[in-house]
């Protein structure tokens, strides 16, 4: 385990808060205080000023802090307010595009204004988020496309890009985030033609690195903080030298984050991009090469054969599986024997154009993954693949990123501060320590401001099936029916799995008559909006809506969950890790198991609170959450709630919410 020291001891407490007249930080979130002054009706939080005052010593100590706040502590004021007051170049990484959009157009502009500060600020983000001139104008040439939704598509970015200042192509928000025009007019690390392409001056993704550069604080999420640290693409320089202190937000995502770009992987789509990368810059250079088309047509039919040996379903299965599967062995031998010669003819090619040197080179990287992730299996990494409905992915995943992570920590002499409402199961933060190597790191934990007691319920209804039984996910339909009833909708029901999702769907839709808004059927966005919008609707959604969603008010006053949110043992990551803590002599379901599902019920149970005007009820349909030993540590990392198994005092409390006045029932179960 994990030697953390925990600095919320309530002996610690009086230490801190003295220091808060010494702190510029906490004084600017106190009474009277700039962001008081600013914003009318903040109401100081004595634990934002203490979380403030830890990252203000965090950043004059360069040291590690690891910090959780209860969902409404408000800790993107309490870390950007140090950062910004101590003038050190600083990257703040979030956990999605979505949220560092509101981070540096919402929070980060009103905390510079209420400071009175002018530092350069700038907002970063993937390569695939900005156009890309070179490839819209070879496109624009081509013309040859499968759809008349791509060529219009093609058309409005032409005319938007004419006009566009920042390139970010989420400024066209008439284009589907899923459109299929977007690798067209978008440039990737595979074939981007850093200093060479010859559009290089017009390129947003150069200019917006360029900004980021001589920024003060950059804001990036955590897939870019990743490629950068691992890839450091050439021909752009490196984000990182120079940095002073580096914030994690959302920082329960960084350990699978971080596995993804610490591995190695490769896959069909990459290779079908070179493919027609390849045929465009022959038609666009060199003409007389046909046969390099034809090559490039060999390669592509070759790598949807491979799809094929895979099988029709579709699977994510540990290569073990399939190592010793004739078909397959031959169909990935044929890739890599028809990649072998496209790459020598691609040699011969490529002093035609920049573009053709490139697809070259990416041709060379493609073979060696191929040919490596194909064969034998490393002892350190997790071997598995993925198929799709049409393309498939080989993959390598570290065991463990903890060494990797901790060398790169030891290159960085600056502040690290990782924060998140989800990072402890209970006040235990060793799950998340160990993931990331810290082996003494400096933690602290801060409590919502929310009234949960009088606010909230917990309800776990009884006579549930283990959910291991058929017939579960009815079982749970059946028992929501009445909450959503009583409720009248404003509810968000998560599911642990698509299957489950679509069997409750169908039964709703027969049996209820709130609107219904189901993951898949539209954008999440889209989806968000109209739950908003209605005054009514029950949202089915997976994984993507168990956090990074804020909903408040009224439109949201249920959260159903159907079970603990266990990560499947068949998944080939999990079930390596939880092999390998077996033959170290570990405990994999306490040590490992146990700890995510905590973090992940923590997670989805936070959707519910988001105001402290808001009320509602927490409905988790899992048995095992008062029927195992090991709910109890699930039920003790959830905020505060009162408790009852019984439906009528949940109607009761939709229809007055006053019934446990006085904190009757709380800190106990009821019925």
């Amino acid at each position: 385990m994990t030697n953390t020291k925990n600095l919320i001891a309530d002996e610690d407490a009086d230490l801190i808060d003295s220091d808060f007249i010494d702190s510029k930080s906490a004084q600017a979130l106190g009474a009277g205080g700039a962001i008081a002054d600013y914003i009318d009706g903040f109401a100081p939080r004595p634990d934002q000023q203490r979380m403030a005052l830890a990252v203000e010593s965090s950043i004059d100590a360069k040291s590690v802090l690891v910090a959780e706040a209860g969902t409404g502590t408000g800790k993107t004021f309490a870390y950007l307010i140090p950062i910004l007051l101590s003038g050190k170049k600083t990257v703040v990484s979030t956990g999605t595009k979505n949220l560092q959009d509101q981070l540096y157009h919402r929070d980060l502009p009103t905390v510079k204004k209420a400071l009175g500060l002018n530092l350069k600020t700038a907002l970063l983000k993937g390569r695939s988020n900005y156009l890309c001139p070179y490839r819209l104008e070879v496109h624009l040439e081509d013309g040859r496309f499968q759809s008349r939704e791509v060529v219009h598509h093609l058309q409005v970015v032409a005319t938007w890009a004419k006009i566009t200042v920042a390139g970010d192509i989420a400024e066209l928000s008439e284009i589907p985030e899923n459109a299929q025009v977007w690798p067209f007019v978008t440039s990737s690390p595979d074939n981007c033609l850093g200093q060479d392409c010859p559009c290089i001056e017009d390129c947003p993704v150069l200019k917006v690195r360029r900004k980021a550069m001589e920024a003060d604080l950059v804001v990036v999420n955590h897939h870019l903080f990743f490629a950068d640290a691992a890839l450091k693409e050439e021909g752009f320089g490196e984000l990182l030298p120079g940095v002073e202190a580096i914030v994690f937000d959302e920082a329960h995502q960084l350990p699978d984050v971080a596995a993804m770009f610490f591995g190695l992987s490769v896959g069909s789509r990459q290779v079908i991009d070179l493919c027609r990368d390849t045929t465009n810059e022959v038609i666009q250079h060199a003409k007389e090469l046909g046969d390099l088309k034809d090559l490039a047509a060999g390669v592509e039919k070759s790598v949807r054969d491979a799809r094929l040996s895979f099988g029709e379903e579709t699977q994510k299965s540990p290569w073990k599986k399939v190592e010793h599967d004739q078909s397959i062995a031959e169909a990935l031998g044929s890739v890599v024997e028809k990649l072998k010669n496209f790459t020598e003819q691609l040699k011969l090619a490529s002093v035609r154009s920049k573009g053709l040197d490139n697809c070259f080179t990416r041709s060379e990287d493609i073979t060696q993954r191929f040919e490596m992730l194909a064969g034998a299996s490393p002892n350190d990494q997790v071997h598995w693949f993925e198929t799709y409905k049409k393309s498939f992915s080989l993959n390598f995943t570290p065991l463990s990123i903890a060494e990797r992570f901790q060398e790169f920590v030891a290159g960085k002499e600056c502040a690290w501060v990782f924060t998140s409402a989800t990072l402890a199961m209970g006040s235990d933060f060793s799950h998340f320590t160990d993931d990331l190597g810290f082996v003494s790191a400096k933690t602290l934990q801060f409590e919502s401001p929310f009234n949960y007691p009088e606010q909230s319920m917990l309800y776990v209804p009884r006579g549930m099936p283990d959910p291991s039984q058929f017939g579960f996910s009815d079982a749970v339909v059946e028992a929501a029916i009445p909450v959503l009833k009583a409720s009248r909708g404003r509810a968000f029901f998560l599911f642990t799995s698509h299957r489950a999702l679509q069997r409750s769907a169908e039964i709703l839709e027969e049996q209820l008559d709130c609107s219904l808004l189901v993951q898949g059927e539209m954008g999440k966005n889209e989806l968000l909006n109209q739950f908003r919008q209605l005054d009514n609707a029950v949202l089915l959604g997976t994984s993507s809506f168990w956090e990074g969603v804020d909903v408040r008010g009224d439109a949201l006053s249920c959260v159903i969950i159907d079970k603990l949110p266990f990560s499947s043992p068949g998944e080939p990551v999990v079930q390596a890790r939880i092999d390998a803590m077996r033959r170290q002599g570990k405990n994999p379901f306490n040590d490992f198991q146990l700890p995510r599902a905590v973090i992940t019920l923590k997670q989805g149970a936070g959707r519910l609170i988001r105001d402290v005007e808001d009320s509602g009820v927490l409905m988790v349909c899992d048995p095992r959450l008062v029927a195992k030993n090991y709910g109890a540590q699930f039920v003790q990392s959830l905020p505060k709630m009162r408790r009852t198994r019984r439906l009528d005092l949940v109607e009761q409390f939709f229809e007055n919410e006053d019934v446990f006045e006085n904190g009757k029932g709380q800190g106990h179960e009821e019925g």
